[in-house]
């Protein structure tokens, strides 16, 4: 088993007029895969990506295809095993 730690990108966002608009996030392994969303507050928009991030895993792993693994600290790959327990928590 793996778990895979995928970097995210929070941003103060904007309207067309320069106001400030909400928080823009999105995740750079998976941004040309339609990883990204955004949120009227910053737990609105992580909570937002979460689902994202999600739905896509979802979907590579119906398909068979491996999950984006780089480049550079984008995802963080951990093997997991029984001899190795581990939990994961985000807060």
């Amino acid at each position: 088993m793996k778990i895979y730690n995928f970097k995210v990108i929070l941003e103060p966002d904007e309207d067309f007029d320069g106001n400030p608009s909400g928080w823009h996030v999105y995740c750079p392994a998976l941004k040309k895969l339609g990883g990204s969303t955004w949120g009227e507050t910053c737990e609105e928009a992580l909570k937002n990506i979460s689902e994202v991030v999600h739905m896509i895993v979802q979907e590579f792993k119906e398909e068979g295809k491996p999950l984006p693994e780089g480049p550079g600290d984008w995802v963080e790959v951990e093997e997991i095993s029984r001899e190795r327990p581990h939990i994961a928590v985000t807060v």
